[in-house]
């Protein structure tokens, strides 16, 4: 009953929107959007449909299908105590809108979605690493990143010697 409800207000705050509903394992209302309307759909969800937070972005990669990605958006209304799903096919080297202008909250969740898969957020305006050094060249939650990892020791002693080099002359050695 309570996704019925979800489903009509989100179906009227998308009117002239290309969308899909999805059916998901867990009956969760979720929507297929393509990338050229997904700001449009985002705007029409947090505008009309009263969707005050995004409460994850992330992607999954499902190398080797094209396109690449999936990015996935989870929003949360407060006042209707509903959650939906979005699910935007990204090709590999393609940038996203950045969703930050309408959930402040995103600006980490999007950072981390750049630093583990590649995905560049156009629009956000701190966009940059987030766990991996900013030297590191490498998405590791790409499939096609070794599982034994990427040269980590010789990465972090450079990482670490950079920051030491100010502390003491002895410990720049």
């Amino acid at each position: 009953m309570a996704a019925e409800a979800t489903i009509a207000r989100v179906q009227a705050a998308l009117t002239g929107i290309e969308h899909r509903w999805l059916t998901p394992r867990d009956a969760r209302p979720a929507l297929a959007l393509a990338l050229p309307v997904l700001k449009d759909a985002l705007r029409a969800l947090h505008a009309r449909a009263g969707f005050e937070a995004a409460t994850f972005v992330t992607a999954v990669d499902h190398l080797p299908r094209v396109p690449r990605f999936e990015l996935v958006h989870q929003l949360f209304s407060l006042t209707h105590n509903d959650r939906l799903r979005l699910h935007t096919p990204v090709a590999e080297g393609e940038s996203v809108p950045t969703c930050t202008d309408l959930w402040c909250g995103a600006a980490y969740m999007e950072r981390e979605c750049y630093d583990m898969f590649g995905i560049v957020f156009a629009g956000h305006v701190g966009l940059k690493r987030l766990l991996m050094p900013e030297g590191y060249g490498h998405h590791p939650l790409r499939k096609d990143f070794p599982h034994q990892g990427i040269e980590p020791d010789r990465l972090y002693r450079e990482w670490d010697r950079e920051r030491r080099k100010d502390w003491h002359p002895e410990a720049a050695r």
